[in-house]
């Protein structure tokens, strides 16, 4: 999501995505043309006592509008921030919240696997939402009732941030109701297991979400249903993979400079084509005299016209802008810094920045499928050899 930081609190950087810029007014003009259906109902409410004819007047709906819409939008805060804080407080810390089109994500840097701890952060935002919701049916109950706007911004939190919370302890994983779930299943097995079956219960939580809003016409349910479903996956899969690759380091996955091909950078393009083709490899490092100095691609390589490609050397089109990782970094860490610069390939160099090989998304996901075989993913427990052979290195 493309985003800019508005604000701080607890050290914590506040983001505002483009989507929310387009939802907030959405929902200001939602709210204030609904201001009298919206105020019968919250008449009917135990001791609510709103004037409902006075608040129709002039440009009164939308400004109720905006007041609510942006109240409503705080309150998702202060729930990111309950999940912030618990999080903090066990260690974790916490990357930045950002408002979005559908609410608010709390990014931690780490996943907690402790159970106990993943159900009290889980639980703190809804707790929160719970905490506003009571605070502000206090707070109506002590407004006059001569001041009816007042009495419906309160009266609408109060209803909204409770409806917040209850939504919210669905079990619809990645939410905090299907985040309880897997810390209540991992109490008494692996996290990994735990995450599969939390997430299969949020997919079918999603497709029942988005049947409901295709039946209702509610595209916001239908997106929020979209988005649950691709959450639960991408997490699972995410889940799955950190614990494939837990204690396996770069090196042991990687292609090493004994089975590493390597150009020159004064080797033509059409030349480079011609090893790719007979090589069947989309990437190389360019090494100079020993020394380092770049990375061309396929990609890099077609940017030269065919009939040019004789009078094109790899160092017109090579990159030099090196993404490297050391050799004794984590597996997970190079399929992350791969996954968040959208590359097909990394650069292995040792502790005194030379070159000792490459790691691809080739290598991460063969090496990956075959620790999914063995059965360790699931039982998240360091592998007896490290991987090192490989019927033929992949780029």
């Amino acid at each position: 999501m493309r985003s800019f930081t508005v604000g701080r609190a607890f050290g914590i950087p506040i983001k505002l995505d483009l989507t929310f810029l387009l939802i907030l007014p959405v929902f200001a003009w939602l709210i204030g043309s609904q201001v009298g259906e919206l105020a019968v109902v919250l008449d009917a409410l135990p001791s609510s006592d709103i004037a409902v004819e006075s608040l129709q007047e002039g440009a009164l709906p939308w400004i109720l509008g905006s007041v609510t819409a942006v109240g409503l939008f705080v309150g998702v805060v202060l729930h990111e921030l309950g999940h912030s804080l618990v999080a903090m407080r066990f260690g974790f810390p916490i990357d930045s919240i950002t408002l979005w089109l559908f609410g608010g994500i709390a990014r931690l840097t780490d996943q907690p696997e402790d159970w106990k701890q993943e159900f009290l952060i889980a639980i703190a935002g809804p707790a929160v939402s719970v905490a506003l919701g009571i605070v502000s049916w206090v707070a109506l109950l002590a407004v006059p009732t001569g001041l009816p706007a007042v009495r419906f911004v309160l009266a609408y939190l109060a209803v909204m941030n409770l409806a917040l919370a209850a939504f919210n302890l669905l079990p619809g994983f990645p939410m905090d109701g299907g985040r309880v779930l897997r810390a209540l299943l991992a109490r008494n097995r692996p996290f990994a297991s735990a995450t599969q079956t939390a997430a299969e219960v949020g997919k079918m939580f999603a497709v029942l979400l988005g049947l409901l809003g295709l039946f209702v016409g509610n595209i916001i349910y239908i997106g929020i249903a979209f988005f649950i479903y691709l959450g639960a996956t991408s997490e699972a899969q995410q889940t799955v993979m950190n614990a494939a690759f837990r204690d396996v380091r770069v090196r042991d996955v990687m292609t090493g400079t004994d089975d590493l091909d390597t150009v020159s950078s004064d080797t033509s393009v059409a030349d480079l084509m011609e090893t790719m083709f007979r090589e069947r490899h989309t990437g190389y490092p360019v090494v100079d005299r020993g020394e380092l100095v770049g990375m061309v691609t396929l990609s890099d390589a077609q940017q030269v016209s065919e009939v040019e490609r004789d009078a094109f050397s790899v160092r017109d089109v090579m990159s030099t802008d090196l993404k490297t990782i050391p050799a004794d970094d984590d597996a997970m860490t190079a399929f992350e810094q791969i996954q968040q610069h959208g590359i097909g390939r990394l650069l292995v160099v040792d502790a005194d920045g030379e070159l000792v090989g490459i790691i691809s998304r080739t290598d991460l996901m063969t090496a990956f499928e075959i620790i999914q075989k063995s059965g360790r993913a699931d039982r998240i427990t360091p592998p007896d050899e490290p991987m090192r052979e490989r019927e033929q290195p992949s780029r």
